[in-house]
């Protein structure tokens, strides 16, 4: 046994050997039986290395009956005082694995009644805290059946009013577009217009045209009829070649009068009678004016500040 397994550990290993060095230079196929040749001889290696089990001798039992003579009848009086020897136990002419297989079955006996007992004792207290749950369903709404007819007709005017509408939107936009690319050009043509004119007026003083005599230009009053009492002031603007604008704007209007704040009065005092009384009159025979209040000290202000901030 022992030459046959070195045999086949050296052809695996000089096969593998021949495979590593010359695996480059192999075909497909003899790199495969290649590999198959070296797990057979591996695995042929393993097995041949497993030793077998010997049988255990069986284990002769105690003889039954004792060879030793009878006692006599005083020898049994006299061990009759002696307890009674020990016997063995059931597993003392078992094997090794018997008794094992003994101590697994009680231990696996014990765990499974201390399951038990745990399961018990869970559904005593599950019961024992078990809430009775009561579910209240509300109106439930059942939903209606809803049928759409669809016909071609409906189809058919579904497109046009989406066809009319795209067109719609379109022609908004290139409305837009051209509305906004015509004020662009009036406003081009504003302001080369104003430029002109300003450029052509550039550096004119025109009341100095206009005080020189036969300007030849005609001079127009705006107002006409101003109101009088008034501060006026005068513009010239020139509208064309022949024509002057005089705008005259009053210099004091917009102005207003401060009114001074009127004092306020205190009411007269009543008498007993609801009459007024009486001024006092001074030796000069003047009347007396009447005395200032008196003005709160500090700790009276702060009390009358913070009862305002409370309020």
């Amino acid at each position: 046994m022992g030459f046959g397994r070195t045999v086949t550990g050296l052809a695996a290993l000089s096969i593998a050997a021949f495979y590593l060095l010359f695996a480059s230079s192999l075909t497909s196929n003899f790199k495969w039986m290649c590999i198959a040749v070296i797990l057979i001889l591996t695995f042929s290696w393993i097995t041949m290395g497993a030793p077998k089990q010997a049988a255990r001798p069986a284990r002769k039992a105690a003889p039954s009956e004792s060879s030793e003579p009878e006692p006599s009848v005083e020898e049994q009086e006299i061990d009759s005082d002696i307890p009674e020897p020990v016997t063995g136990k059931e597993l003392d002419g078992a094997t090794l694995r018997e008794r094992k297989m003994a101590k697994i079955q009680s231990a696996q006996s014990k765990q499974e009644e201390w399951i038990a007992a745990t399961l018990v004792a869970q559904a005593d207290t599950s019961e024992e805290n078990l809430v009775e749950v009561t579910l209240e369903m509300e109106d439930v709404h059942v939903a209606d059946e809803f049928v759409v007819e669809v016909s071609p007709e409906s189809v058919e005017n579904a497109d046009i009013e989406m066809a009319i509408s795209q067109r719609k939107i379109k022609h908004d936009e290139i409305r837009k577009k051209i509305e906004m690319r015509r004020r662009g050009q009036l406003a081009d043509i504003r302001a080369s217009t104003a430029r002109m004119w300003e450029e052509q007026t550039a550096g004119e003083d025109l009341v100095k045209l206009l005080q020189t005599p036969g300007h030849g230009h005609s001079v127009l009053d705006s107002p006409e009829h101003p109101t009088p009492g008034h501060i006026y002031g005068a513009t010239f603007v020139r509208i064309d070649e022949g024509r002057i604008l005089k705008l005259r704007t009053p210099l004091d209007d917009g102005f207003q009068q401060v009114k001074k704040k009127e004092e306020p009065t205190l009411p007269p005092l009543l008498g007993p009678d609801g009459l007024p009384l009486p001024a006092l009159i001074g030796s000069d025979g003047a009347a007396l004016p009447l005395p200032a209040l008196p003005l709160p000290d500090a700790s009276s202000a702060l009390a009358q500040l913070k009862k305002e901030m409370d309020d």
